[in-house]
């Protein structure tokens, strides 16, 4: 359906959907003729009509252009035009998120016009349109200043703008077209996750559109998502630390990721949040009784704090910059001791406990957890390097458990049989041993010996490669997180309990990209497959974007998933030569 030109940009002679993110405004357009908008820490503005653009169509990050119009998104201010089009409806939104109930007067926008321009102002943001011939300059504002500076910005401006962040988004124009084009897309999805409040201000790392409402940035979305941006932007990367440091609590417990909202916004969610705990049977959907404070987006998830650490670890090398160090060390220790608590009898290897917080959401993973043990010597590794002159005897015991750690994974993880390593379990009890994708963290955090690290990778590419393996049903389509499906039905819950939807073996872009630098770094090659099919079976689906998952049987998750940008890290950081290397024997 859409196919990779030479340049880099994606062509289609049917229109998709346009997902639209900038530091601000972020929208959905529709080939059918209109425009879903909202505002980054405000919720939803409302829905533009327009007669619609005439293909063919030329797509590329943030903008579309066809021989009679196109969408083109500024980056300095929320406003967006849209060209080659007549106006047909407004339709401002009636709430910021669906969870969201204002009364009756709240509920109602003010809506002003003079001339060719109409203002649509609401409890919690403004929409404003100008329609002059058959151009749209839609602007969006937390207050009625922003969206009005917002439209100072000409015609000419924003298609300015717009052309100079396609060509920030184009990291390798000697690439061939499909994967040019998915480094640029990739790009794309990390440098929209960057995301402004009215004032210009840092406000997180958004994980994608889909979490606007309310708007918050998470501790493992944003570690993977921040891996591009090491080189790209580092200082997103220190305000985005800073920022999680504000949810780490003082026992070093932290949520999956922080509110980040602005207070209209806040203060409707926390109405709603009261509300559920009052009246838990009226409220069916979504209920929140893991909020537990009110920066809080599902508190207490065991792997966020040992992400925090790996965020520091991962920024002070590429930066140098150790005053973060020095600023966050409290809670760095707050965490190591937390873990070192979670330890089970005679063993320093930190317990899971039977619930869904971590990464595999929709799985109630408990005891030893590979996926995190994983992320946890890669924090100790970290608090020994980082701590060796700020806190020599923190440092030292971190060291000291690491080593122990590594020991005791290898002799009581290790599964002979696949060549992996156990998903969950308590050995001698019931253990879940097919591979799975997110073990993944005990090679790259160096938690397993290098020869076994290889196994591991050779076990995936033979298992998890749908290329080689001929016992799933849907040939060639990327590569599963898990294989095969879970084994024990009562952990699982909403889509994972189906075989090869969501944890249960989709393919989820960000783990392609983790594998994909894996086999780069053991020097096994054939990283390529794992870079550059998922984007293959998107375009071939017309997802246009960076998309957060997917399987055949079930389609895919969002689009414009801020962590799904580490196959494009991986290229940006290896170089060409070897993204496109043959495997080894």
């Amino acid at each position: 359906m859409i196919e990779a030109a030479t340049d880099g940009q994606l062509s289609a002679d049917a229109g998709v959907l346009l997902p639209i993110m900038a530091p601000r405004l972020q929208a959905d357009v529709h080939p059918g003729g209109y425009a879903d908008l909202a505002l980054w820490g405000a919720g939803s503005l409302g829905r533009v009509r327009f007669s619609p653009i005439t293909g063919p169509y030329t797509y590329a990050p943030n903008r579309l252009v066809s021989k009679r119009g196109g969408v083109f998104v500024a980056q300095s201010r929320p406003v967006m035009l849209i060209s080659g089009v007549r106006l047909q409806g407004i339709y401002p939104a009636r709430r910021c998120a669906w969870w969201h109930e204002p009364d009756g007067q709240g509920a109602k926008a003010k809506m002003s016009r003079s001339d060719h321009r109409k203002v649509f102002e609401l409890g919690w943001g403004v929409l404003i349109v100008d329609a002059r011939d058959s151009d749209l300059r839609i602007a969006g504002g937390a207050s009625r200043d922003e969206a009005e500076k917002a439209l100072d910005l000409t015609k000419a401006a924003i298609i300015a703008e717009a052309a100079e962040y396609v060509t920030r988004c184009d990291r390798t124009p000697e690439a061939d077209p499909l994967m040019r084009s998915m480094v640029s897309h990739g790009v794309h999805a990390a440098l929209s996750s960057i995301r402004l409040d009215e004032n210009g201000a840092f406000a997180g790392l958004a994980a994608g559109q889909a979490y606007s409402a309310p708007a918050r940035t998470y501790y493992r979305d944003g570690y993977w998502t921040m891996q591009p941006l090491l080189t790209l932007a580092p200082e997103a990367v220190r305000e985005e630390i800073r920022l999680l440091a504000k949810g780490v609590q003082p026992d070093g417990e932290a949520p999956s990721g922080v509110i980040v909202t602005g207070p209209a916004q806040s203060d409707a969610w926390q109405r709603f949040v009261a509300d559920c705990r009052a009246s838990p049977k009226t409220h069916k959907r979504a209920v929140p009784e893991y909020h537990n404070r009110p920066l809080d987006w599902w508190s207490d998830h065991f792997d966020s704090p040992l992400f925090f650490i790996l965020c520091l670890d991962d920024y002070v090398d590429a930066t140098q910059d150790l005053a973060e160090v020095q600023l966050h060390w409290p809670l760095v220790k707050a965490i190591t001791d937390r873990y070192f608590g979670l330890a089970g009898s005679n063993s320093v290897l930190p317990l899971k406990p039977r619930n869904d917080r971590d990464w595999a959401d929709n799985v109630f993973r408990e005891g030893l957890v590979s996926y995190d043990l994983g992320l946890f010597v890669g924090a100790m590794d970290a608090v020994a390097r980082l701590g060796e002159e700020l806190d020599p005897t923190l440092a030292q015991r971190a060291r000291q458990t690491a080593d122990l750690a590594r020991a005791e994974i290898d002799a009581r993880l290790f599964v002979p049989e696949t060549g992996g390593y156990l998903d969950y379990g308590t050995p001698g009890a019931f253990v879940e041993d097919h591979l799975a994708l997110d073990s993944l963290t005990l090679s790259r955090f160096g938690a397993i010996p290098r020869q076994k690290a290889v196994g591991l990778l050779k076990a995936f590419g033979t298992r998890l490669e749908t290329r080689h393996n001929q016992h799933q049903p849907y040939g060639s389509w990327g590569v599963m997180c898990a294989y095969p499906p879970f084994k024990r039905q009562a952990d699982l819950r909403s889509k994972t309990a189906f075989p090869y939807r969501y944890h249960n073996g989709s393919d989820w872009p960000y783990w392609d990209g983790v594998y994909a630098e894996e086999r780069l770094r053991l020097g096994l090659g054939g990283a390529r497959y794992a870079l550059t099919r998922w984007w293959e079976t998107c375009l071939d689906n017309g997802w246009l974007g960076a998309v957060e998952y997917f399987s055949p049987p079930y389609g895919r998750g969002s689009l414009l998933q801020g962590w799904s940008a580490m196959p494009a890290a991986v290229v940006l950081k290896y170089g060409l030569d070897a993204a496109n290397s043959e495997p080894m024997s």
